[in-house]
């Protein structure tokens, strides 16, 4: 990534809106945006080759309220929430933080909400080779409340669901009661 480039290119754009890029609360901005956005496209290792091997565990594991934030692809605004990861494994098992390091490193560059839900779930559903997997993301779009739309306080969800969480409805429910659950603790 090239910083210099991209210092400049956020100045260019101040300036083509008008704005002082040499007034005070103006001077640093370029540099700063540009620490912000190569800071927000630099890869983050999720450590998924840490796995411990084990027999005897073959229930629920369930991470909740990961916060995950990123920007969107179509206006390059930030979006937030929180995640839960939940899986069943099979032979192996992350240590918990690898789950929120994993989600993470997912919302990397400028990813859609819907692409992080999914490839969270896919690599955790392929590296672990585990049972199942859901993955749900609850985010509030800043490009939704701060133009557009203008819908402030809108929130989106998204689901994705891997092997016995998809094809087994009480492993399923499982998942959604513990979400659900701590969804009212928060409030």
């Amino acid at each position: 990534m090239n910083k210099e480039k991209a210092e400049q290119a956020i100045r260019d754009l101040l300036i083509a809106l008008d704005q002082d890029v040499e007034s005070e609360g103006m001077k640093d901005t370029p540099e700063r945006v540009a620490r912000m956005y190569i800071e927000q496209c630099t890869e983050a290792d999720a450590e998924l080759d840490r796995m411990f091997h084990t027999e005897r565990l073959n229930d629920l594991i369930m991470v909740r309220d990961v916060p995950v934030q990123s920007c969107c692809p179509h206006h390059l605004l930030p979006w937030y929430g929180r995640a839960h990861v939940a899986y069943i494994p099979h032979k192996r098992v992350l240590g918990l933080s690898k789950l929120a390091r994993l989600v993470y490193s997912c919302t990397r560059g400028f990813p859609l909400q819907e692409e992080v839900t999914k490839d969270v779930a896919d690599r955790l559903y392929e590296r672990l080779e585990c049972k199942g997997v859901m993955v749900v993301v609850e985010a509030v779009h800043t490009c939704m409340s701060l133009r557009g739309a203008r819908a402030i306080g809108a929130s989106a969800t998204t689901s994705a669901v891997r092997g016995v969480m998809r094809d087994v409805a009480a492993a399923r429910e499982e998942v959604l009661s513990l979400i659900l659950r701590t969804a009212g603790d928060r409030r």
